[in-house]
This record gives C-alpha cells, structure tokens and sequence, in this order.
C-alpha cells in the first residue's frame, strides 16, 4: 500500500479489491460515510432532511448482488460482508472513483435498498483500479 492523496493524508491506494474488502478501518469509516450517503438519499425523497442508518444485512446483500462475494474469505458473517461494502463505497470516493452526488443519486432512485447498493458496488468496481 501507498499512501495516494494530500486531501485525506490517511488515505493508502490498495493493491487488490480483496484488500479493500478486508480492510477494517475502512469500513469504520465507510460506516459514517454509507449512512451519510443513505440519510441524503431519504431526504432527497422525503424532501426534508432525515437521519438514516443502512443495516447491516442490506449491505450484505448488496455486496452480493454486485457479484463480490468471491473476493471476501469465504467464513465469513453476514456483517464482515456489510464491513467489506461500506470499506469499498468509502474507498473509491477516497480516490475520487465516485462522487457522493452520484452515490447518493443510485440510493434515491432505487425502490430496493439493497439493488440500490448493489449498482452503486458495482459502478464502484468498473471504476476502481484494483485487480
């Protein structure tokens, strides 16, 4: 790893999407970020502001859907596969992959939470440069 960007000094480019995924302080910090990106998905629709938080089991099952089970140990729980979301959603906007415009307009226009991550995991992927 490397350290990548003068905005968030903290900020390290991984060598593989595995990396990311299995990377617990980003998924700390993906935790706030995710819930961020879902509280203004809700507020854009509920037209007011509105405080969300994204369980666990929908990130899972996003991470699913976007086709990256296979890149996360195998015996693992359903919340390492939420952390594994959230650390790569926090990821890319890290490394300006995404924007949080975009990754709150995937949310808004999603009728399902989890097929809304699961786009915004996949845009993700096409994006970031990792093997």
């Amino acid at each position: 790893m490397k350290k990548h960007d003068r905005r968030f000094p903290f900020v390290q480019t991984h060598n593989s999407l595995t990396e990311v995924l299995t990377d617990h302080k980003l998924a700390s910090l993906g935790d706030a970020f995710v819930n961020l990106v879902y509280s203004l998905a809700l507020s854009n629709r509920k037209n007011k502001p509105f405080g969300g938080k994204v369980k666990g089991g929908l990130l899972a099952e996003g991470l699913r859907r976007a086709g990256l089970r296979p890149y996360v140990p195998s015996s693992v729980s359903s919340h390492t596969l939420a952390d594994a979301a959230e650390a790569l959603i926090v990821y890319a906007w890290l490394h300006s992959s995404i924007t949080l415009e975009e990754s709150v307009g995937l949310l808004e226009k999603s009728d399902d939470l989890a097929d809304g991550l699961g786009d915004l995991l996949r845009k993700i992927v096409n994006r970031v440069k990792l093997s």
